[in-house]
């Protein structure tokens, strides 16, 4: 009987009510005449340790339905294991890539695939002008910002690095896509002058990416900090920010941490500089 009276007693209990999982904050603005949404995760411990600052990685391409979650799982993960630094996560949403995140193309070809291709300048002045100092006057920096994306957004990474270096600490592009408009950007004058370190990665887009990627190698000033990972035989274009976003932050935020080789978490530079 008594066993009887605990199962029923079991039956009626109320259910746990679920509640929401908060995992940042989002802001809406626009740009090039959209609305768009800039997202912030930050870290865990970020209300408890009201006096400490974090690194701040700018991921473009950063909506939900983009790469945030997948960006921001492997930050955390990698902060996890002292890979990479712990950071507060900045995903910028893109609504025309092409438009946006690359400049105007002299390739015939591409500019009747791609007709509205061609305001990165804009964009990138957008986010100079509205997104950092919205982001630097909220949230509590150290004063490094990194900037990352893969793709079209890697060519945007790459010229953003070559045309205005001091906007970011840092920058990672990832199978940058530097076949664009004849590889022109490959082909610009860089100078002497020392650049932010740069990680550029490789996987099997061949072509003119390829050669675009070899000649923006040759030009690199010899004192040029820089992380070349090649992965022409190991990874897809598809799945080469998967790969290899860890590394990259690897590079651009490293730790002191002494046992990462011990668990295959390689810097796999084949070619470096600076």
């Amino acid at each position: 009987m008594i066993g009887l009276l605990a199962a029923g007693a079991l039956a009626v209990a109320p259910a746990p009510q679920p509640q929401p999982l908060t995992i940042g904050e989002t802001v809406t603005l626009e740009a090039l005449g959209a609305e768009r949404s800039v997202n912030i995760i930050l870290p865990p411990d970020y209300a408890a340790e009201p006096d400490k600052r974090w690194p701040v990685i700018y991921l473009l391409d950063g909506a939900m339905k983009q790469d945030l979650m997948m960006g921001a799982g492997l930050m955390r993960w990698g902060a996890l294991w002292g890979r990479s630094k712990d950071a507060i996560i900045v995903g910028i949403e893109t609504r025309d890539r092409t438009r946006e995140l690359l400049p105007a193309t002299g390739d015939a070809a591409e500019r009747a695939k791609y007709p509205t291709a061609g305001e990165s300048t804009a964009f990138r002045a957008w986010m100079a002008e509205a997104v950092k100092p919205m982001v630097e006057a909220r949230y509590r920096h150290d004063g490094n910002a990194f900037l990352v994306g893969e793709s079209a957004a890697g060519h945007f990474v790459v010229e953003t690095w070559a045309t205005a270096p001091q906007m970011f600490t840092g920058y990672g592009a990832i199978s940058p896509s530097l076949q664009w408009d004849f590889e022109a950007l490959s082909r610009r004058g860089l100078g002497e002058a020392k650049r932010p370190p740069l990680y550029l990665s490789l996987a099997d887009e061949g072509g003119a990416t390829e050669t675009g990627m070899e000649r923006l190698l040759a030009v690199l000033p010899a004192d040029q900090p820089y992380c070349f990972s090649d992965r022409r035989t190991q990874l897809r274009h598809a799945t080469s920010l998967h790969g290899l976003l860890p590394e990259a932050l690897q590079y651009l935020l490293p730790t002191e941490a002494d046992w990462l080789d011990e668990f295959g978490m390689v810097l796999r530079c084949e070619r470096r500089g600076g």
